[in-house]
């Protein structure tokens, strides 16, 4: 197979960017379930934009910046909030219906926010744009969808990249490509407890480490503080949009004991430090039913499913692993390190989150990113290439166990409160040692490659996490006196 781009991921920047591109040649969306499975489909909250008569740049910025403990890129955070209000209107161009009140886009507040500013649909903004862009892509003629489709490699030549190879319908095959764009998200999956999908197991972050390129801040790990505390993986999110509207939070005493209003890092740790004395529950039986129907109707009937009534029940919440801030380097137009090959949405690492992501700056963050990258886009021809098919496994058992165990090693140790030593002499030997296992297993299918990736992405992050001796953001060093997460 050839085309003109690839891309592999059908998140939000992965659909956005491929139809950025169709104007200007062949696009094969490639993605490893159905179209439909990505994160984006997960959001809840909305995307954060300067929309509001009493918001303006500076406001949204300094918000960004305070969030991200000031270790942003300010450049980035500059881009990303000047080019907010256009990636609003880009998707109402699309035909997202964002919520309105008397003609105007109705706003919400979350978490480190100073005003305002996040447009939304329901509570299900994410699977809205997801569903309008499918749409979209769909339609367009230059677009080619390949679904249960897994990337296993790039294809790279002295510096270059033209495209990867894949397993797709039970073959190893090669898709060449003059453009390659990774578009695969997160890493949600290498923690025990998290609320990305499946398929978040770090494979495009994998796949650039060992084109060669570098990952930037990968000890920042995001725990979302408010995920249902049952039993279910992955995890349920209530939206922070719910606490925006007023929720608080309350200790087994059903006292508050947080600003459930403040930044993410802060509030899931101390949700944590509590959830060692007993429960934590969120608490939003100030509002009634109908109007928890109308504003929050997803996460309604979810909740009514698993027994609680929003109106009149305290809702057991629990952080859960979220959201990558760090990710292959990339520039503001997308571009990597290697020739013909580019990164957006949690996968890369722009600078825009810092040690932390605001609150609804991730949907903006793909938008944006994705929308620039055309205008600097140079074509390469595709050369003479040896290509090597590897050889397929029916080795699945390792593989599962294998993941499980990463599971374990990072919940514990790359947790949300960290000891240092413990990562250098516990986490970091066992994770080079499953890294060895998968090794020594000839072959590749897609349970091992996830696995694989899932260990070379855990490694980086823990070698990361042990160099920065210090609390920062969302990397938090246990204080003396306090026991660790394992």
């Amino acid at each position: 197979m050839q085309t003109n781009f690839l891309v592999i991921g059908s998140g939000i920047s992965g659909l956005n960017f491929a139809l950025n591109a169709a104007s200007k040649g062949k696009v094969i969306i490639a993605t490893k379930k159905k179209i439909v499975d990505s994160n984006t489909n997960y959001a809840q909250g909305g995307i954060a934009a300067v929309l509001n008569k009493t918001d303006d740049i500076k406001k949204h910025i300094e918000d960004t910046l305070k969030a991200g403990a000031y270790h942003n890129k300010k450049s980035a955070v500059k881009f990303l909030v000047e080019n907010s209000a256009q990636a609003i209107y880009h998707l109402i161009n699309l035909g997202v219906e964002f919520e309105k009140e008397n003609g105007e886009l109705k706003l919400t507040k979350e978490g480190g926010h100073s005003q305002r500013r996040i447009a939304y649909v329901g509570d299900f903004t994410g699977k809205e744009i997801e569903r309008i862009l499918i749409k979209r892509v769909k339609e367009h003629p230059n677009i080619t969808i390949l679904q249960n489709t897994f990337a296993l490699d790039l294809i790279t030549k002295e510096e270059s990249c033209y495209g990867a190879y894949i397993i797709h319908k039970g073959k190893v095959e090669a898709i060449l490509a003059n453009q390659t764009i990774l578009a695969t998200g997160g890493i949600g999956q290498l923690y025990t407890s998290t609320t990305n999908a499946k398929i978040a197991t770090g494979d495009g972050i994998a796949m650039g480490i060992r084109a060669g390129l570098k990952a930037k801040d990968m000890e920042f790990i995001q725990f979302h503080p408010t995920a249902l505390d049952v039993q279910s993986f992955p995890r349920f999110l209530i939206s922070e949009a719910v606490r925006g509207e007023g929720a608080k939070l309350l200790n087994h005493q059903h006292k508050e004991f947080t600003d459930p209003l403040a930044p993410r890092d802060k509030v899931s740790k101390d949700i944590y430090q509590e959830l060692k004395k007993g429960p934590v529950y969120l608490d939003i039986t100030s509002k009634s039913k109908s109007y928890l129907l109308g504003r929050f109707p997803q996460i309604y009937a979810h909740l009514t499913q698993k027994g609680y009534h929003m109106e009149k029940d305290l809702i057991p919440v629990t952080p859960a692993a979220h959201y990558l801030c760090g990710g292959i380097s990339t520039d503001l137009h997308g571009r990597t390190k290697i020739k013909n090959l580019y990164a957006f949405g949690e996968v890369a690492h722009t600078g825009v989150h810092g040690a932390n992501r605001l609150a609804s700056n991730s949907l903006l963050e793909a938008l944006v990113f994705s929308n620039q990258i055309l205008k600097n886009l140079k074509t390469s021809k595709i050369p003479a290439l040896k290509l090597h098919s590897p050889k397929l496994s029916n080795e699945t058992k390792l593989a599962k166990k294998a993941k499980k165990e990463i599971q374990k090693i990072m919940w514990n140790y790359a947790g949300i409160i960290r000891n240092t030593k413990q990562i250098q002499n516990i986490a970091i030997p066992k994770m080079k040692q499953i890294i060895k296992d998968l090794e020594k297993i000839k072959g590749t299918n897609q349970d091992l490659a996830e696995a694989r990736n899932m260990a070379k992405c855990s490694h980086e992050i823990l070698n990361a996490a042990s160099k920065r001796k210090k609390t920062l953001g969302c990397h938090t060093i246990e204080r003396l006196g306090t026991k660790s997460n394992n």
